[in-house]
């Protein structure tokens, strides 16, 4: 799949779930931000949260009906989730150390909750090592594909950010629809 074909079927799937396409991201993002006051609020629940979208994404970029409850279905396995996040950040911060390896690995990583999403039964790093065999050869990949909304980023700068209530939602569904096109290519 081209990026084109990627944006495509991201729009054809966010037709009818914008609403809670636009919801999940605020409320999301409303939850990381009050929990980011405190470090340790944070790390417990950005496990949880991030599956938790990576499900009302992957729905909506099948072109399946997503629904808001699902934004927090990474709390039903959230030992599980919560230790792939903290060690997600763990290892995110320590490469960043390096900042040009710390860029690499986050692209390696990127997959990670998608993955947990998909297999609740990992422990510990096992999703996060997943996810970067899954990258290998597909980082420039989704770097250039996040690229490609610089354009909407920018736009979203000159209305103070109230444009990014369409591009947030249309870049996580773009996002999940490239795992997904991973996943496939993976089963092959």
């Amino acid at each position: 799949m081209t990026r084109k074909e990627l944006k495509q079927q991201a729009k054809a799937g966010l037709k009818g779930n914008w609403g809670v396409a636009i919801l999940a991201t605020i409320v999301a993002g409303l939850i990381i931000g009050a929990a980011s006051m405190t470090l340790i609020g944070e790390i417990l629940l950005l496990g949880p949260i991030a599956v938790g979208l990576c499900i009302v994404f992957t729905t909506i970029a099948k072109g399946e009906k997503a629904e808001f409850n699902q934004t927090f279905a990474g709390f039903s396995n959230f030992v599980n989730n919560f230790v792939t996040g903290l060690l997600y950040t763990i290892f995110l911060f320590l490469w960043c150390l390096i900042p040009v390896v710390g860029i690499i690995k986050s692209y390696s990583y990127a997959m990670t909750f998608y993955i947990m999403k998909d297999h609740p039964e990992m422990k510990k790093a096992e999703a996060i090592t997943a996810s970067r065999k899954m990258m290998n050869g597909h980082k420039m990949d989704l770097f250039v594909l996040q690229l490609s909304f610089i354009g909407w980023i920018l736009l979203s700068c000159l209305t103070f950010g109230i444009l990014l209530l369409y591009v947030g939602p249309y870049m996580s569904a773009t996002e999940a629809a490239f795992y997904e096109k991973l996943k496939a290519e993976q089963a092959q």
